[in-house]
């Protein structure tokens, strides 16, 4: 299950693979990430081109 993040004072929304812990805008590329990562036990660099750094 991808896990749903609010950060800022905007209150942005991120979306988490709890496989690999990168950060995505929309939980499409979350899931996706996370299905990957399940499925491979590694990245899809297709995918993770997309992640965020939410570290700033």
């Amino acid at each position: 299950m991808v896990k749903k993040l609010t950060k800022g004072s905007e209150e942005r929304e991120f979306y988490i693979c709890e496989e690999c812990g990168f950060s995505y805008e929309t939980n499409e590329l979350a899931k996706k990430c996370q299905d990957w990562c399940q499925k491979h036990h590694s990245c899809s660099l297709k995918i993770t081109k997309h992640a965020v750094n939410l570290k700033h």
